[in-house]
């Protein structure tokens, strides 16, 4: 999958999550929802599919935990329902899709949250998860401000 599209998938399945947070509905009302509107390849819709419900399979045993050891100061529920999302999101996509680069994760991390949050959000974004990679992959360099 081409960065782009993959950037718009994590847009839809940023919406599937805030749906399922807010008005309660389940994962599979979410993402059919959703995928309804989003007019997307198979290949990307699938990729949707498997962010929504690995975060929803994973946010309270794994995700959370991770997210709250590096958000200094916070816990997962004084986050910003989009940050805790996009969080959520790049925290699943470090563990379970060894295939995309760590830091073009944090990248589109950031870029979500500058989109779609407030003006701190991009900066608190990169914190965390600039935290967790820190540990996860010790080998590796952060991404400096503006690459990727």
């Amino acid at each position: 999958m081409k960065p782009p599209q993959r950037r718009i998938a994590r847009e839809w399945a940023l919406r599937a999550l805030y749906q399922i947070e807010v008005a309660n509905k389940s994962p599979e009302e979410a993402l059919e929802e959703v995928l309804s509107v989003a007019n997307l390849e198979p290949e990307h819709q699938e990729y949707v599919r498997d962010l929504v419900r690995g975060v929803s399979t994973l946010h309270a045993t794994e995700l959370d935990p991770l997210i709250e050891q590096f958000a200094k100061g916070w816990t997962i529920d004084r986050m910003a329902v989009i940050d805790r999302n996009i969080l959520r999101i790049a925290m699943y996509e470090l563990r379970h899709h060894p295939h995309t680069p760590p830091a073009v994760v944090v990248n589109e991390a950031v870029e979500l949250a500058k989109k779609y949050s407030t003006a701190q959000s991009g900066r608190f974004v990169n914190g965390v998860l600039g935290g967790a990679l820190r540990q996860m992959f010790p080998q590796q360099e952060e991404p400096s401000e503006g690459e990727g």
